[in-house]
């Protein structure tokens, strides 16, 4: 999901359930293409696209089966909706992990030197590459994104527990004072996107991306106690949860 809605340049290898095809995710494509194979044969599959069918993970597997199929150096359109099919979980070996390596800029859109490259897909290049916001992935936890946007810092967290649960634990750190990542620090809000929620803090930007990857293990902690705790929750952190909850942002 961070690659999707919150990481702007990225690529992570896929392992396929069957074949032995080289097969590599990416966040954005050339003029915001589904799936390209490039001259070698390896397919690059875009996950920020449009989304076709309502399901993103059908229409993601729709374009991989077309790529696939495709001769070397095609670039996959993205047509109209696909019919019934796989989901694209069902065409990746379950036991292979994610391991997204986050770039600068989007050069892993060329191949070799670049030479080969059309006008088209240069402009689009440099359009992207203004728009790029500074990301850094923190060592340690899963899913947390320190970015900069013009002179603030944030952490962005795509958190893998159901909501409900998930806003418990938040009201209970919150009312014990808790919630802030570390001292300095602010929690802005979430994002909420795809059955997930992704809380945001505010962080003070003479720090680096580094860091943080201490207080956000220390808060990882502290979430995995305040899930794990089972007493109804106490009239304040009632009105905490109501505060954390009319701060959400629902990404679509």
């Amino acid at each position: 999901m961070a690659l999707r809605e919150l990481v702007p340049a990225a690529t992570a290898p896929l392992r396929l359930a069957t074949g032995d095809r080289e097969v590599v995710l990416a966040t954005v494509l050339p003029l915001a293409l589904p799936a390209i194979v490039r001259a070698d044969g390896q397919v690059l599959l875009g996950l920020q696209v449009q989304a076709r069918s309502g399901d993103v993970s059908r229409d993601l597997a729709h374009a991989l089966e077309q790529a696939v199929g495709a001769d070397p150096g095609t670039m996959v359109s993205g047509g109209g909706p696909p019919g019934p099919g796989p989901r694209l979980q069902d065409l990746l070996d379950p036991a292979a992990p994610l391991e997204p390596t986050l770039h600068e800029d989007f050069g892993f859109w060329l191949e070799g030197d670049g030479g080969g490259r059309s006008a088209e897909v240069q402009a689009s290049m440099e359009r992207a590459n203004t728009a790029v916001v500074p990301t850094v992935r923190l060592a340690g936890v899963e899913a947390a994104y320190w970015c900069r946007i013009g002179d603030r810092a944030h952490l962005r967290w795509v958190l893998p527990d159901a909501e409900d649960p998930l806003l418990d634990g938040l009201a209970r750190l919150a009312a014990a004072g808790e919630l802030p990542l570390a001292e300095g620090t602010r929690y802005a809000g979430s994002f909420r996107a795809h059955g997930l929620l992704v809380p945001v803090w505010d962080l003070p930007l003479d720090k680096p991306a580094e860091a943080w990857a201490g207080p956000a293990a220390a808060f990882a902690d502290r979430l995995a106690a305040a899930l794990a705790a089972d007493a109804p929750l106490t009239p304040a952190e009632r009105r905490a949860r109501d505060g954390i909850r009319g701060r959400q942002l629902t990404i679509r």
